[in-house]
């Protein structure tokens, strides 16, 4: 498993990948994004936090990060939460390789760091996953982690997705 580094973005770096700027994300961020960054269902992402940090600021310490590995300067994909803790302690996990680094171990890498962070956090008590039928690689990796299935739910944007939990110890 490659250790990865999830990089927070600031909001400006967000709010250009939101734009579809690649060279304006690339003057803000830490670390060089590639063009992964900026394709459609990434941006959709970018533009889903973008305006989720106009409503709620205080989100922007969970809300979605760079999966960097550092031993090959590599910007990889996007992981993180969908928002703080709700009122039940609910934390949503989300994660996305570029199609050029995937089966290697950087989703894994990365829910593994999301679910050490839900652990130290005291107002955290479950991590939730929501995974469309058909993303056969998501499943097998939520089922390592012995995430449970509590039902399904629809999407407007994705369709169809089964939800997945795992309580925090």
């Amino acid at each position: 498993m490659p250790a990865v580094q999830l990089i927070q973005l600031n909001r400006a770096t967000i709010d250009a990948l939101a734009d579809e700027d690649l060279d304006l994300a690339n003057e803000q961020a830490t670390v060089e994004l590639s063009p992964y960054f900026v394709e459609p269902a990434s941006a959709r992402t970018w533009r889903y936090r973008s305006r989720q940090l106009a409503l709620t600021p205080e989100d922007a310490d969970w809300i979605t990060r760079v999966i960097y590995d550092p031993v090959r300067r590599l910007a990889v994909g996007q992981s993180g939460y969908h928002g703080a803790p709700d009122t039940r302690g609910m934390v949503e996990v989300g994660y996305a390789v570029d199609v050029a680094f995937r089966r290697r171990g950087y989703a894994r890498s990365a829910l593994t760091a999301l679910l050490a962070r839900a652990a130290l956090e005291p107002a955290v008590t479950v991590v939730r996953a929501t995974i469309s039928p058909g993303n056969l690689a998501s499943l097998a990796l939520v089922a390592q982690f012995g995430f449970v299935e509590v039902g399904e739910q629809w999407d407007d944007e994705d369709g169809l997705e089964t939800i997945f939990e795992l309580p925090v110890a």
